[in-house]
């Protein structure tokens, strides 16, 4: 059976969510901002009609806050999500088989419903399914190939006579948008890379489509060749069933004001620590190599600079968080310098074994506590009930370095003590 994928993406993901439990700002416009209030990470489709463009930092577009009466939310992560965890169940439920992309992107794999339905009808049933169940809008692209279906989606967006659903299983329909599309839109062609393909002649992706494989290989690489192949509806890329292991993990803020006590950046450390390991235990691995670094800010000239870096490696892989905030406090002390106005810090969690992996030698069973996996289960399972109820004493309050989210919207659907109430 001829392969044929659909991906299924949230429209304005982030903004979409915002409006979710606000029906009095269906048609307003909407613009989500980054860490601790500063740039433009999503905007409603409302406030794309304005001109507001994305990364533009907050302070440039006051004007036309005040003007437009545009509504601007601080990034509410644990919001977003819970949202897409939603979607993507949803979806396990409408196909044989589904791959999480991103938080708001999934591609289905339809080839063995493809001859009994209609695609272009089962879309269809998407959107509105979604729509239904959760109150988020979708639009489909379906093709058989990944990135094929890429251009259908974003075409599908582009234009609304198509429903939000766009097939492009049929060979003229594929070759009819891929005249309309320019390079830049096809999946892995950056920015770079467009401008050498355009330098060349090859401005359109019907242009790429038509170059030959191996020259193509030749020339660039063997992932641009699988890209003019699947560009032709030949499937170079399999849906993944097993989404590959983290390499690392990475947990790091800028602060929402300058910090200057040892104290507050050691409380700022231990509780990126905490988030760390309880990613490291939802991968099932365990770490033996801690990275922490801190630096001050880079902009103002009043400020000396500073940053610096250490890393441990542990006598034994560990995924307690015992064990990993005590290296990370051992770390810090070791690049710690007072007279400081610290904007940033984090650590990164790497070298990954999976569990029971190595086996620990005589002198290091003696230190490890028998209770440790037992233990970190059960503040896991705690903490994902509602979030922050167990920490640990070294992550403190928070107050002195938490980000500015001066616009966060209620944890509606995280949250027992911010649950809409209907009267």
């Amino acid at each position: 059976m001829r392969p044929v994928f659909a991906l299924v993406d949230c429209n304005n993901f982030y903004a979409s969510c915002e409006k979710l439990f606000r029906p009095d700002l269906r048609h307003a416009p909407v613009v989500v901002l980054s860490n601790n209030d500063g740039c433009v990470v999503a905007r409603s489709k409302e406030a794309k009609a304005l001109g507001i463009k994305m990364g533009v930092p907050v302070h440039k577009i006051q004007e036309q806050i005040q003007q437009h009466g545009v509504q601007v939310f601080s990034s509410n992560y644990a919001l977003y999500g819970d949202i897409s965890n939603r979607v993507m169940q949803t979806l396990e439920a409408l196909a044989p088989a589904v791959e999480v992309y991103s938080i708001d992107e999934a591609f289905l794999d339809l080839t063995g419903v493809a001859n009994a339905v209609d695609l272009t009808e089962f879309g269809l049933q998407v959107r509105a399914t979604i729509q239904q169940h959760i109150g988020m809008t979708v639009c489909v692209g379906i093709a058989p190939s990944k990135t094929l279906a890429k251009l259908a989606n974003h075409a599908a967006k582009q234009y609304p006579a198509t429903r939000g659903v766009v097939d492009l299983t049929d060979p003229i329909r594929q070759k009819k948008l891929l005249s309309l599309m320019p390079v830049s839109e096809v999946w892995g062609v950056g920015r770079k890379l467009s401008e050498r393909l355009n330098a060349m002649g090859i401005t359109t992706a019907l242009d790429l489509a038509s170059q030959n494989p191996k020259d193509i290989r030749q020339k660039f690489s063997v992932v641009l060749e699988r890209t003019v192949r699947e560009l032709n509806g030949e499937s170079c890329l399999a849906l993944e069933d097993i989404i590959p292991t983290k390499q690392q993990i990475l947990c790091s803020r800028s602060f929402g004001q300058r910090v200057t006590r040892y104290a507050d950046m050691h409380e700022a450390i231990s509780s990126y620590v905490a988030r760390a390991a309880e990613k490291l235990r939802h991968e099932q691995q365990q770490c033996q190599l801690i990275s922490v670094y801190i630096r001050t800010g880079l902009f103002n000239p009043n400020d000396p600079r500073y940053s610096n870096s250490a890393s441990l490696r542990l006598d034994y892989p560990t995924d307690d968080t015992r064990v990993l905030l005590n290296a990370a406090g051992r770390l810090l002390q070791a690049i710690w310098k007072d007279g400081y106005r610290y904007a940033k810090a984090g650590i990164t969690l790497s070298d990954f074994y999976d569990r029971g992996v190595v086996q620990p030698d005589l002198f290091t069973q003696q230190v490890i506590s028998p209770n440790s996996a037992r233990l970190m289960q059960v503040v896991d399972r705690i903490n994902q009930q509602q979030r922050g109820k167990v920490f640990f004493a070294s992550q403190g309050t928070g107050k002195a370095w938490a980000m500015n989210r001066n616009h966060l919207s209620p944890g509606y659907t995280t949250s027992w003590t911010q649950l809409r109430v209907v009267q």
